[in-house]
């Protein structure tokens, strides 16, 4: 049996910015992964929308400075509309702030994470491998790998997504809400330049973002009934581009799609308790949210960050997996977590429901916020964590 001070099971984003936070720390570290992560060719149809705050936890962590900047764009504003004539902007100058988030792939930060922590001092790599086995007793978690390998620690950490089986191999339950959705992604090359806006459009079939992505591309995320996103997914090239444009009122003129498109299911997960005796978890294994608000790996990154923190200053004396010890970052992340799920289902609902009443109220709540200047920049102050 190899023993470390933790253990990790998932190295995708928050697992792996986990590990790669507590380089300096005395910690012993494994990081359990299935693969490693992979470029694709051309561009990553699997996009992200980094607030400031978590680029400077990327920053902290050694990461962001590597990043190939010429993928990386900067959202400088934003164009909200409803489904009735309904609009709010936001625009980073006037709230004060560089930029409103950066737009870049899943892929480029999976790959940096990567080779950081192939070369971090502290971790043990187990990849590939495949978790067999958790048990737990008083003083270590043990886990076996298949192939025969066992490892123990104080704490284990389950990073291992919304369908974590750490999460559901220790027992903890999470109340999964379907929405009857899926969120269908794809990139495309556009004729008119973005300027660096991200449009969203809350519309009867559904919430379509264009984000902007280098130069003259973008990437959708359009979250819709399944039919329709199964009908999307099944069209030509030539047809998909023409729907998109539609739907977004042909804002950036004629699209060429760059990745095909792809759609996945979204639903509504919540964990109420997502520490135990040796355990916690981080990032997708331990909440989910509507897409809608493009903050589902910032809070898996805020995940990150607190447990960190509380890692790297415990003492020698102090055990990191006892349950109380742990309580501290479990009530540190569930505020957050729960206003972001609150809030973002709320809105997918309000914009979903279809009393006719009800549409200009909803329209009439955009107009009137976009012409209250100090109450929009605090909203998207708050947002990106700059306070």
């Amino acid at each position: 049996m190899q023993h470390f001070d933790l253990i990790i099971v998932g190295g995708g984003l928050a697992g792996a910015s986990l590990a790669i936070a507590l380089r300096d720390t005395r910690l012993r570290i494994a990081l359990v992964e299935s693969q490693p992560p992979r470029s694709p060719d051309g561009w990553d149809a699997r996009i992200y929308a980094i607030s400031p705050a978590n680029a400077d936890f990327l920053e902290q962590i050694g990461a962001w400075r590597h990043l190939d900047k010429g993928r990386l764009a900067p959202i400088r504003a934003m164009q909200v509309y409803g489904d009735a004539g309904g609009r709010i902007d936001f625009s980073a100058y006037e709230a004060g702030v560089s930029e409103l988030g950066w737009i870049l792939e899943s892929s480029l930060m999976a790959c940096e994470f990567w080779e950081s922590a192939k070369r971090q001092g502290n971790l043990t790599l187990f990849c590939p491998a495949r978790p067999k086995g958790l048990s737990f007793c008083h003083d270590a978690a043990v886990l076996e790998l298949e192939g025969g390998t066992t490892l123990s620690a104080r704490l284990l950490v389950g990073a291992d997504g919304r369908d974590s089986w750490v999460r559901q191999t220790a027992g903890l339950a999470a109340v999964n809400t379907p929405y009857g959705e899926k969120g269908l992604v794809a990139n495309f090359a556009t004729e008119k330049p973005h300027r660096n806006i991200a449009y969203q459009w809350f519309r009867n079939d559904g919430v379509l973002a264009y984000l902007p992505l280098p130069e003259n591309r973008i990437s959708i995320v359009w979250s819709t009934p399944d039919a329709h996103a199964d009908e999307l997914c099944a069209l030509p090239p030539a047809q998909l581009c023409e729907r998109v444009a539609a739907a977004g009122g042909n804002v950036l003129g004629r699209l060429d799609l760059l990745t095909p498109a792809v759609a996945f299911p979204l639903r509504l997960m919540r964990v109420p308790q997502t520490v135990a005796p040796r355990l916690a978890l981080v990032g997708d294994a331990g909440h989910g949210i509507h897409p809608l608000s493009g903050h589902g790996i910032n809070l898996g990154f805020q995940d990150a960050r607190e447990l960190a923190a509380l890692l790297a200053v415990a003492q020698p004396w102090q055990d990191i997996g006892n349950e109380r010890f742990l309580q501290r970052y479990q009530r540190a992340r569930r505020e957050e977590t729960l206003l972001m799920q609150t809030t973002t289902d709320r809105l997918r609902r309000l914009f979903r429901a279809s009393p006719p009443g009800l549409i200009p109220f909803r329209n009439l709540g955009l107009n009137l916020t976009n012409g209250l200047p100090f109450v929009k920049n605090a909203l998207v102050r708050y947002a990106l964590g700059v306070f």
